[in-house]
């Protein structure tokens, strides 16, 4: 057995340790690890968000500088390996100015529909990560319609006016942004029907309820796509609470339940994308659909200070996610100049900060956290069981090629020791260090 040991803590991220042989030492009967078979859903991959900030910070760094932040988070070999991504389909709370591709009132029949603006920012953004990993997943959604769709005419709060001429309209939106896309050779692998359907915000937004998305999807959205012929898929997102007690009253208390449970629904959608306080409801989907995917598709952002502490509660997300039957974690904003505001005003954390002054490229401890699962986890990894206290603290998965990978972490503000048990028996030591991460990749000898 060859096995790879990587530890990054807060004052020296991402270094390589030497496990001590098998057998040797003992560790105290409280900190066991014990990793068993595949029990768990295929993993699908790892990613973050194209935004219209990301890349403008971007080009205030040397294009050196730019290509080495690029590979840090797309490189399969050598940087975070990302490959499950999402873009807006026009405007969200991180891009430069709010727009749609069709502001022309009334244009129903679409024809002045244009992704022009996407071609200065997101397009150059998702080509450039492209080179570096051309099978990327890539799914999209919006965040506000057209305006003249909605009441009151804006891109912030509000709803869609659910006329049949607007939801005919809105549909070949969707249509014509999936076909724009691949013509300039960027495939939309899947839509979700609107980003935070249940949220009234101050940045662009639009309030769904579960039988208007229910609808929107049968009868308008699913034809749309069936009669161009598009291999686009239609999911199930991105639902940021997925328990609506107030929803209860009108009998939709499970928004994917309540969806899914109309039989023709049912066979058109093809996944599940939760966010945000969605982590409740991800179990209960789970367990009612288990042949649906479901992906976390917004990691939860914090204040902009990018701290420690900040990547820990991080690490407690994605092994909620992954635990409760996950196949793919979306990071929010890869790419931010320091303090990460929002264009409504809220600082929020990043994986990697520009300097606008120097163009230097600091990276951030999420980077790191996110990396000690994307760079190793690979596409169809399985999840594996784990046993013993420190199950709580860890995450396993097998590969395709047959490594088993784990991922800890040691929260304590101390120095902790693991015993760590193999499928095969095998025990080994491990010292970790305080309010530190880990990846295991076991690698058995021929």
């Amino acid at each position: 057995m060859r096995i790879q040991w990587i530890q990054s803590t807060a004052n020296q991220p991402w270094t390589t340790q030497t496990l001590p042989p098998a057998g040797e030492g003992e560790a105290p009967a409280s900190a066991r690890l014990r990793i068993g078979g595949p029990v768990g859903q295929p993993i699908l991959g790892f990613g973050g968000c194209f935004n219209e900030l990301g890349w403008i910070a971007l080009q205030k760094a040397p294009e050196v500088e730019r290509r080495t932040v690029m590979a840090a988070l797309f490189d399969p070999e050598k940087g975070c390996a990302f490959n499950y991504c999402r873009l807006p389909i026009g405007a969200n709370d991180y891009a430069a100015e709010w727009y749609s591709h069709n502001e022309h009132d009334g244009d129903f029949a679409m024809e002045r529909f244009s992704i022009e603006r996407d071609r200065r920012y997101l397009l150059p953004y998702i080509r450039e990560s492209l080179a570096y990993c051309p099978e990327m997943t890539l799914f999209a959604s919006p965040w506000s319609p057209p305006t003249w769709m909605k009441f009151p005419k804006a891109y912030n709060r509000g709803t869609l006016i659910q006329t049949p001429d607007n939801l005919r309209a809105y549909a070949l939106y969707f249509r014509k942004f999936v076909e724009a896309c691949a013509v300039e050779g960027v495939q939309i692998a899947a839509v979700h029907v609107q980003n935070e359907p249940n949220s009234d915000q101050k940045f662009p937004s639009c309030v769904w309820t579960p039988p208007q998305m229910r609808d929107f999807i049968r009868d308008y959205l699913s034809p749309e796509f069936e009669s161009a012929g598009l291999p686009c898929q239609i999911w199930l997102g991105t639902i940021e609470r997925g328990i609506d007690h107030y929803g209860a009253r009108e009998g939709y208390k499970d928004w994917a339940g309540f969806i899914l449970d109309d039989e023709k629904v049912r066979g058109i959608v093809k996944g599940v994308g939760y966010q945000w306080a969605g982590k409740g409801a991800v179990q209960r989907t789970h367990l009612a659909y288990p042949e649906l995917p479901i992906v976390q598709t917004e990691n939860e952002c914090c204040d902009g200070t990018n701290s420690w502490y900040q990547a820990h509660y991080v690490f407690d997300l994605i092994w909620h996610y992954l635990q409760n039957g996950v196949s793919a974690y979306v990071y929010w904003n890869m790419v931010l100049e320091p303090g990460g505001a929002s264009t409504w005003g809220w600082n929020q954390n990043a994986m990697i900060t520009i300097d606008p002054a120097t163009g230097r490229a600091i990276y951030n401890p999420e980077f790191y956290l996110m990396r000690h699962f994307s760079a190793y986890v690979r596409r169809g990894a399985r999840r594996l069981e784990l046993a013993g206290n420190w199950c709580v603290n860890a995450v396993g998965f097998v590969n395709p090629g047959g490594e088993t990978v784990a991922v800890i972490q040691n929260a304590a503000t101390t120095e902790r020791t693991l015993r760590l048990t193999l499928a095969d028996g095998a025990d080994y030591v491990l010292t970790l260090a305080p309010e530190s991460f880990h990846t295991l990749i076991l690698h058995s000898e021929a």
